[in-house]
C-alpha cells in the first residue's frame, strides 16, 4: 500500500498510524477485510504503526474473567497469522501500557458530556437502557481518544461507522491545546478507503457482520475451517436475480453488493471490477467462485492462527516485547500532558 498523507495531517509530527480491535468474541471476515488486511499493507508505508488489542474496550461490558486471556490471544494470534510483523509493527495488549487508562482520565477532564452523549454507538448500545450501563461504556470515546493521542499517532485506518469517533478525537485534543495553550496533540485524520471497510452479515446485507449475532452462518469466523467456509458462503442469502451489468444495479440489494463486496476485498480489486467480470452471472456460479476465492485467502491464515493458539507463552512473549516498546513513546507523552496540566509526578 503507498502512503498518502491527507492534506490536514499534523506536519510537524511523526507520521504514525495506531489502531485496535476489541478482544470480545472470535474474530470474523469483517475483523480481517476492515482492519487487519490494511493494518498488515500499511507495514510499508511511511508510517509507523502500532496495532492494539484493545482489552480495556473489551470490558466496558461484562467479560467473563476466564475466557478474556484467551480471546486477548486469539486477536493477537490473528494480527499475526495475518502478516502483522511484530518487527516491523509494534503489537501488544492495552491492559500491559497502563498510560491507556491514565490519558483517559486526564481526557475525562477535558471531554464534554454534550459531545458524549451525541455518540451514535453509544444510543445504538445503550438504548433505552442507558442507566443500567456502565460508566466505562458511556466514556468509551474518551479511552478511545486517549489510545490515539498517547502516540501522538497522525491516521487511524476506521470504517465510516468509526469515524465520529476521531472526529471526538480531533474535539478532544482541539480544546486541550485551546486550554492549555499549546499545539502539543495532533489533528489525528481517518483513513477511510477501499472495498470491504463494512462487511455485512451473509443472512442479513443491511446489518454489519458481528461476532455475537443469534447464527454462526452469519458470519465467517477466522478460525473456521476451509469446508465451514465454503458452506457458509454457498447458504449465504441472495436475492433471485442475477448480477447486474453495473455496479449501480446492486444499489437496492444489500445481499449481493455485500458477495461482490467481499469479493473485490479478497482480491485486491474493486467492485466494478468484479462486476465487469461476472456481469450477468447466477448465484449458483457467483457463490462458489466467492467460496473458492475465500478458501484460498483465508484458510492458510486460519491454519496459523490455530498453530499460535497452541503456543499461547509465544503470543503473550511477542505482545509483552511490544508493550515495551509502545512504553517508550507513551510514557514521555504522557509525562509532559501532565506537566502542561499542572500536576506534580
Amino acid at each position: 500500500m503507498s502512503d498518502t498523507t491527507p492534506s490536514g495531517a499534523s506536519a510537524r509530527f511523526t507520521p504514525r498510524i495506531f489502531s485496535g480491535i476489541k478482544p470480545s468474541g472470535g474474530l470474523t471476515l469483517g475483523n480481517y477485510l476492515g482492519a487487519i488486511k490494511r493494518f498488515v499493507e500499511m507495514q510499508d508505508g511511511e508510517h509507523e504503526t502500532i496495532y492494539c488489542v484493545v482489552d480495556l474496550h473489551a470490558i466496558t461490558v461484562w467479560q467473563d474473567p476466564a475466557a478474556l486471556p484467551g480471546m486477548t490471544r486469539e486477536v493477537a494470534a490473528g494480527y499475526l497469522a495475518a502478516g502483522v510483523d511484530p518487527d516491523r509493527s509494534i503489537l501488544f495488549n492495552q491492559a500491559r501500557v497502563g498510560a491507556h487508562a491514565e490519558l483517559a482520565w486526564l481526557f475525562n477532564t477535558v471531554a464534554r458530556m454534550g459531545w458524549m452523549n451525541r455518540m451514535t454507538q453509544w444510543k445504538e448500545k445503550a438504548g433505552k437502557n442507558a442507566e443500567k450501563q456502565s460508566l466505562g461504556l458511556f466514556a468509551y470515546p474518551s479511552l478511545m481518544a486517549a489510545d490515539i493521542l498517547l502516540y501522538h499517532a497522525t491516521h487511524v485506518p476506521v470504517g465510516e461507522d468509526q469515524k465520529q469517533h476521531v472526529e471526538l478525537t480531533r474535539d478532544i485534543a482541539a480544546k486541550f491545546n485551546h486550554d492549555y495553550g499549546c499545539e502539543f496533540f495532533p489533528m489525528t485524520e481517518p483513513l477511510i478507503d477501499g472495498p470491504g471497510m463494512r462487511i455485512m452479515n451473509l443472512r442479513d446485507g443491511t446489518k454489519k457482520m458481528s461476532k455475537s449475532g443469534e447464527s454462526d452462518m452469519e458470519r465467517i469466523n477466522m478460525l473456521d475451517d476451509a469446508d465451514t467456509i465454503a458452506k457458509k458462503f454457498k447458504k449465504a442469502r441472495t436475492d433471485p436475480a442475477p448480477l447486474p451489468e453495473t455496479v449501480e444495479g446492486l444499489a437496492e440489494r444489500p445481499e449481493a453488493r455485500n458477495l461482490v463486496e467481499i469479493y473485490a476485498a479478497l482480491s485486491n480489486t474493486t467492485p466494478e471490477a468484479v462486476i465487469a467480470e461476472h456481469a450477468g452471472a447466477g448465484w449458483g456460479t457467483f457463490k462458489p467462485a466467492l467460496a473458492d476465492l475465500a478458501v484460498e485467502k483465508l484458510a492458510p491464515i486460519s491454519a496459523e492462527m490455530a498453530r499460535l493458539m497452541g503456543d499461547p507463552a509465544e503470543i503473550d512473549r511477542i505482545m509483552a516485547k511490544g508493550a515495551d516498546r509502545a512504553r517508550e513513546i507513551a510514557d514521555p507523552i504522557l509525562a509532559r500532558t501532565t506537566e502542561i496540566m499542572g500536576l506534580l509526578r
